[in-house]
């Protein structure tokens, strides 16, 4: 029987010696025989069983870092959306049928305790997402990696719908413990908030440095992850923050009676890691969200530069042994902390401490959307972080210097690119701070870099030009395929071996088989069970009953006003008023499926939520429909219902505005499971169109440069809205309360929205998408050449594999070997 003390080099990985640890980890672990073991425990047990092998490789490549003297990667991201770990780990050590079976003896089915794993409430979105596999994917290829967040209690809330609107409740993923972290009480360290700045001078009145004193102290307790690479050749940490406060209690206080106050500092520090992305709409909103950002990243930076110290002592070699990555503009007050550390901790001089951060650091950027870069008042700045605001003011004083010394910048430009923006109340610019305080500012999808150069940062890429670089993201297909659809991923080694699972890029071979009539039978029948999956998660949760048969019209991602939800939920209004007045037609039978949550403060994105489920109340209890449409809107999306909506979708709904989308990866993930994509040029659409080809993609609407040029030259969108009959007779209908009888006038400010300015050109595309819908329909009727099309569309998607991103990121921005 294994123990704890047991060499972990010995430890077995056959059924006979899983199951003895299963049992060993139920007993000595979790205090329980197996007579009285609930499913919990047992999935406890088996996360511990594998754990401890994992522990092994994990211990290996840390010591291969360290006697290499290996560059160290650290990814900083506010979010990690890890989803289940479970299977990924298990598949990635390759025990997963050992495991099974060794389950299996024990009278335990793996598939039913892996569906009690709770989804991490670690992530919201893509840039989540995209995180997560970025870690898997550094662990694949072998990149010496620390991912760095926040171990949030209850992250994200839990969405539910009552009365078809959303409902956020608390994400109570933490109820039962995780099993997989290891807390480090050890990495803990002391951050700061407010007091003041005192000056040190020499005896000559000379400045020294200068040294903070905050007034408000907590402590930053890590929290450990292991991070399996594809067959455990190495393991890396996710090391997530937890607030606690350096005096749990205040016990004057309390023995005074004042039992709420003494806990204050308790509850203050608990705040820290409680909630992803608090409500900012409220001052005390915003300022526990700069808090939250500045907790993570300056505990991150403290154990950085203590590992980097211990092992090589001089900070001086920090670029060539260290490269810090910011994921997005969340830890980019990382850029002052490093500055304050280098220059007030270990004394160096500002322009050698900026040197050194410059040449650490490295960040993407997500978002076009000027209102997503984070700005903060200055006031609320200086009140929280006083000695971060002087670094800044001494950054923004440097850089502005340098452009004016070019003689390129005029004074309106130099506004724009300043760190402080000027208009309107005085605010710290964290893009721009970002963009500066780096040396690669990346995009994430070719159109998107080009974007980046053309509005956003256009003067930033004016001043340093060969800053702004492309990395189109992608995803791991480890989590997105192999996992997520093992049909799928069965078939293809069927027909052309086990060479794509080790490197994505060999899919291609797959292309030889569109043509093949027995292949496509096979590959019809994987589609169809995978939709039977969906269709009876769907009759479980939401009572809806669904044929199989139909075709599967799936979008899911955040609710956003620009991702054009409501396009697709208009489209299906005016389908629905089609099959009703034209029964005779042979019409296609669809079930269009939505999922997504919407920011609390997010009225717009609530409402379309709304809408989505007042349109599918209707339209699935009309008989006149006669079941050709139905509409789906999924509760709670997450990684682990994305996993079983993918692989069942026929058609990919990624419709933003072009423009908007920084590059999504969703649309990776249904054309790598056998998804038609129906989008806009917008994003890495491009690039997925021209990878399967222009025949195997269906794209409508306004390309970007024809949005940028309808917003300039005075786009009238109660014109388009007039010679559309179809969408006006739509749009008439929400407007007048069809699908809000309660409340005829709920929908009235919406739909009002759409002729009056139409932002997001709504309007402008619906024409477009509505033909191309039926377009989609045409080539539905034939399903041969419909899963040809899915198949080449599998075929040539392998490029979009997170793997191949990382070893750019390694090459071209880390100076990390692969």
């Amino acid at each position: 029987m294994t123990t704890e003390l047991q060499n972990p080099f010995e430890l077995k990985t056959d059924p006979q010696s899983l199951a003895a640890d299963i049992l060993s980890a139920l007993r000595y672990r979790s205090g329980k025989d197996p007579t009285v073991a609930t499913p919990y425990d047992w999935l406890a047990a088996s996360i511990k069983a594998v754990r401890d092998r994992i522990i092994d490789q994990w211990i290996e490549s840390t010591k291969e870092t360290y006697e290499q003297d290996e560059k160290r990667v650290y990814y900083l991201s506010l979010e990690f959306l890890i989803g289940r770990l479970m299977r990924d780990a298990f598949s990635n050590m390759g025990l997963m049928e050992d495991m099974r079976a060794a389950l299996a003896t024990l009278g335990v089915d793996i598939d039913l305790i892996a569906t009690l794993e709770p989804d991490a409430a670690l992530g919201n979105g893509g840039l989540g997402r995209l995180a997560a596999c970025f870690m898997e994917s550094m662990a694949t290829v072998g990149i010496p990696a620390h991912g760095y967040g926040i171990r949030y209690k209850n992250g994200m809330f839990r969405q539910e719908i009552h009365d078809g609107w959303q409902v956020e409740l608390p994400e109570t993923w933490l109820e039962h413990g995780n099993p997989w972290e290891f807390e480090r009480r050890e990495r803990a360290f002391e951050i700061g908030f407010g007091g003041s700045v005192e000056s040190i001078t020499d005896k000559a009145g000379r400045l020294e440095r200068h040294v903070w004193k905050p007034q408000e102290r907590l402590l930053a307790v890590a929290y450990d992850t292991p991070v399996v690479g594809w067959r455990g050749n190495r393991v890396n940490t996710l090391r997530l923050w937890s607030g606690h406060p350096v005096d749990p209690i205040l016990l004057d206080a309390f023995n005074a009676g004042d039992h709420i106050g003494a806990l204050r500092e308790s509850n203050k520090a608990d705040a820290l890691s409680r909630v992803l992305y608090p409500a900012d709409s409220s001052e005390a909103g915003q300022e526990l969200r700069l808090r939250q950002e500045y907790f993570f990243s300056a505990a991150s930076l403290q154990d950085i530069l203590q590992r980097h110290i211990s092992s090589h002592g001089d900070l001086s070699s920090l670029p060539d042994r260290v490269a810090i990555h910011l994921n997005d503009t969340h830890p980019a007050i990382a850029i002052p902390e490093l500055m304050r550390l280098l220059m007030d901790v270990h004394g160096m001089d500002f322009d050698k401490a900026w040197r050194l951060t410059r040449g650490t650091f490295a960040y993407t950027n997500h978002t076009l959307l000027p209102e997503a870069l984070e700005t903060w008042p200055v006031q609320l700045f200086e009140r929280l972080l006083p000695r971060h605001m002087q670094i800044i003011y001494a950054i923004n004083a440097e850089f502005l210097l340098e452009a004016r010394a070019t003689g390129n910048f005029n004074d309106q430009q130099i506004r724009r690119i300043s760190l402080i923006h000027e208009e309107g109340g005085r605010r710290v610019r964290m893009g721009n701070l970002a963009f500066v305080g780096s040396h690669s500012v990346n995009g994430v999808s070719a159109l998107h870099t080009d974007l980046m150069k053309e509005t956003v940062f256009a003067d930033l890429h004016r001043l340093y030009p060969g800053r702004i670089n492309n990395k189109t993201n992608g995803i791991t297909p480890r989590r997105w395929l192999f996992q997520s659809n093992p049909g799928l991923t069965g078939l293809i080694r069927e027909a052309i071996g086990d060479r794509f699972m080790d490197d994505a890029a060999a899919l291609k071979d797959l292309d030889a088989f569109a043509d093949d009539a027995s292949f496509r039978e096979k590959f019809a029948a994987v589609k169809r069970a995978n939709k039977e999956r969906l269709a009876a998660l769907t009759a479980e949760r939401l009572g809806i009953r669904l044929d199989p048969s139909a075709m599967f019209d799936i979008q899911i991602k955040r609710i956003h006003e620009y991702k054009r939800q409501l396009l697709n939920i208009i489209e299906a209004v005016a389908l629905y008023d089609q099959i009703r007045s034209h029964p005779e037609r042979d019409w296609v039978p669809r079930v269009k499926f939505l999922g997504g949550k919407a920011a609390p403060s997010y009225h717009n994105a609530k409402l379309i939520i709304k809408l989505a489920n007042d349109v599918a109340r209707v339209i699935n209890r009309d008989p006149a429909v006669r079941g050709l449409l139905k509409v789906v809107f999924m509760p709670n999306y997450n990684v682990s219902l994305a996993e079983v909506m993918i692989p069942a979708a026929d058609l990919s709904e990624q419709i933003s505005t072009a423009g908007m989308e920084a590059s999504g990866t969703g649309n990776m993930k249904f054309a790598l499971n056998g998804a038609l994509t129906i989008g806009t040029l917008d994003g890495a659409n491009v690039e997925i169109k021209q990878c399967v080809g222009d025949d195997n993609i269906f794209i409508f609407g306004l390309a970007a440069e024809e949005v940028a040029r309808h917003r300039s030259q005075g786009y009238e969108p109660r014109q388009v809205i007039e010679r559309s009959h179809e969408l006006r007779q739509a749009l008439a209908a929400i407007s007048s309360g069809v699908f809000s009888p309660d409340e005829p006038e709920r929908y009235r400010g919406l739909i009002d929205g759409l002729y009056q300015h139409d932002w997001f050109m709504v309007a402008a595309d619906f024409d477009s998408f509505a033909e191309t819908q039926r377009q989609v329909d045409a080539l539905w009727r034939n399903s041969p050449e419909w899963h040809r099309k899915a198949i080449h569309n599998v075929a040539r998607v392998g490029w979009f594999s997170s793997d191949r991103t990382i070893r750019q990121y390694a090459e071209e921005i880390w100076g990390v070997p692969v």
